[in-house]
């Protein structure tokens, strides 16, 4: 498919700089494709009531880390240029591959000092070595601490990874804001946005409703903030995160579905990790590992009814995600309808609750798969609308990408 498909305007002042407070003030856009109506303006604190009895949360429990270093290039010579390092990916006790910037200062051999002198005297300086150069500003940094010591080092110094397109320096209070209230499992470089609209007062109106939580682990990595380069969507790569789906809560989603109830991910992460943990079958299994999962549309969801999401960038993973949930041509009036409305955008912005097309709800069928709603014409491949037009059928879609399951 191509790109420029999954592009569309968005004038800078939709895109939120601050949450709202408190949280489930956020705004959310009901998405109903084949619906009457199809576009309905709610708030978050009404979720409640647009699910049903018996349906299901899904929520990531993983926890942002202060991912983002500032230091400088030390030991040739008296210049010491500025470095900024944004670590992603943790390879074991001492050593985290990072983007950095500007990469074309740093060589292997290279070390770098990062921030100040640490609040607890024993630390010292927090250095580290490049040990390896890879493509697109990515190093391999070995730092001198291990362990828990490194890691109270780098939440001393560092600063929490907002996405580039808020542009504002990360303060103090970026630390709690970037956190969603279900955070406990540290080792994320971005924050599972849609989970950032919940309170307490909420989840015990949920509870109250019959609607129960699940939490599942994602480690949000550095594809979050890769943007999509290429013109067709078949050559892109996708960055491998690292989560898990304990034994206990995927029996609890498949008592959930075997009773009637609806899976409702909470974000782009929770269905990404909850698809990938699916078999054909449509049964979650226990999942600890990788996944590459890249969902664009023709993508047959195996278990995820409803999903609630922020509003996304245009051409990326995750436009492409919630256009094959809803139907591309039905997402881009969403967003139209959402800019024209004033919602707000992005990580600290409002939400959407998106529900799958008429005709698609039955597990892992969509009969239908229209014009206007599951696929579009516009959305389709060459080869595909071919053979639509001779078979009068949809190609069976596959998953590029698949993870790696155990």
């Amino acid at each position: 498919m191509r790109t420029a498909l999954f592009d569309f305007e968005l004038p800078p002042d939709r895109i939120a700089l601050r949450p709202i407070v408190p949280r489930d003030a956020a705004r959310l856009l009901v998405v109903r494709p084949g619906g009457t109506p199809e576009l309905e303006d709610r708030g978050v604190a009404d979720l409640p009531d647009l699910l049903r009895r018996g349906d299901a949360l899904v929520v990531n429990d993983t926890k942002v880390i202060a991912a983002r270093l500032r230091g400088r290039r030390i030991g040739r010579g008296a210049l010491e240029p500025a470095i900024e390092a944004t670590l992603h990916q943790r390879l074991d006790g001492s050593r985290w591959r990072a983007f950095v910037k500007p990469a074309k200062r740093l060589s292997p051999g290279d070390v770098v000092r990062f921030g100040d002198e640490g609040k607890v005297c024993f630390l010292g300086q927090l250095d580290a070595t490049v040990e390896a150069k890879g493509e697109d500003g990515e190093v391999t940094l070995a730092f001198a601490f291990h362990g828990p010591v490194l890691d109270q080092a780098v939440d001393e110094r560092g600063a929490m990874p907002l996405p580039p397109y808020i542009r504002r320096a990360p303060d103090e209070r970026d630390r709690t804001d970037y956190q969603t209230m279900f955070a406990q499992l540290e080792g994320s470089i971005a924050a599972p946005t849609a989970g950032l609209h919940f309170t307490d007062a909420l989840t015990s109106r949920l509870e109250a409703q019959g609607i129960s939580l699940h939490k599942v682990t994602l480690h949000v990595g550095a594809g979050t903030f890769l943007p999509v380069k290429v013109a067709d969507t078949a050559a892109h790569r996708m960055h491998a995160e690292r989560g898990g789906v304990t034994p206990q809560t995927a029996d609890a989603l498949n008592r959930v579905r075997r009773a009637g109830g609806r899976i409702v991910a909470v974000g782009s992460t929770s269905l990404r990790l909850v698809e990938s943990a699916s078999g054909h079958d449509g049964v979650i299994r226990p999942f600890e590992g990788e996944t590459a999962l890249f969902i664009t549309p023709g993508y047959r969801f195996r278990v995820v009814d409803v999903m609630m999401t922020n509003f996304h960038l245009p051409r990326s993973t995750l436009f492409m995600l919630v256009a094959a949930f809803c139907g591309l041509e039905v997402m881009k009036r969403a967003y139209a309808h959402a800019i024209g409305a004033g919602y707000r955008f992005y990580s600290y912005g409002d939400a959407c609750l998106l529900f799958r097309p008429e005709g698609c709800s039955k597990r892992n069928q969509c009969p239908t798969l229209s014009r206007s709603v599951c696929w579009p014409p516009m959305a389709l491949p060459a080869a595909a609308r071919s053979r639509r037009r001779t078979a009068q059928s949809l190609p069976r879609p596959s998953c590029r990408s698949a993870p790696r399951q155990r």
